[in-house]
């Protein structure tokens, strides 16, 4: 009997020491390991043009959407960015002698960038999704063949040169009709 009940003692324990002693992942830590390679060091290849984005949300389908937008703007970036920045910085000094006074420094900063840019053919290559705590993480690689990146460039140039050319025949005409208004003068 005594031993019936050092067994009822036992096993709970041990089941216990062993459950926390086992190497399964701890899900609301990622590990570095998590982290994809091409995310660190996008892959670099003559045909295409990457981009990469991360995100986390509740809902798996709003967090693999948020970071494949943040991708594909990444890719988007790579034709053109408008970018406007503003530093400002305040320092004041407080106090009698030097010993005394108390320095004050504010530094702020801010970054806005705009990209407007249509991008078609751009693809997902990769994907890697976890739980990270109570929210998932996605982790997405864009990519976007060089081929359609250029006939887009190409696009808007021809569209670019179609209004100049709109534009300047416009105004040539409004020059020949007010020669031919002096003219009639």
């Amino acid at each position: 009997m005594k031993m019936f009940v050092k067994m009822l003692f036992v096993l709970p324990v041990l089941a216990f020491v062993i459950g926390c002693g086992s190497s399964q992942k701890d899900l609301t830590k990622p590990s570095e390991g998590d982290v994809p390679a091409w995310f660190l060091n996008q892959p670099a290849d003559p045909n295409f043009i990457f981009g990469v984005g991360t995100a986390t949300s509740q809902d798996l389908q709003l967090c693999v959407d948020k970071a494949a937008t943040t991708a594909r703007a990444k890719v988007a970036q790579t034709f053109g960015t408008k970018v406007q920045g503003l530093q400002k910085r305040f320092q004041e000094e407080i106090g009698g002698p030097a010993e005394t006074s108390k320095l004050l420094d504010q530094f702020t900063s801010a970054v806005k960038v705009v990209t407007d840019q249509t991008i078609n053919g751009a693809v997902e290559k990769e994907k890697k999704v976890f739980r990270e705590g109570n929210v998932w993480r996605a982790y997405v690689l864009i990519q976007l063949p060089v081929g359609a990146a250029a006939e887009q460039l190409m696009n808007q140039i021809s569209k670019s040169n179609e209004l100049y050319t709109r534009f300047r025949s416009t105004q040539a005409f409004e020059e020949l009709e007010k020669e031919i208004q002096n003219a009639k003068k």
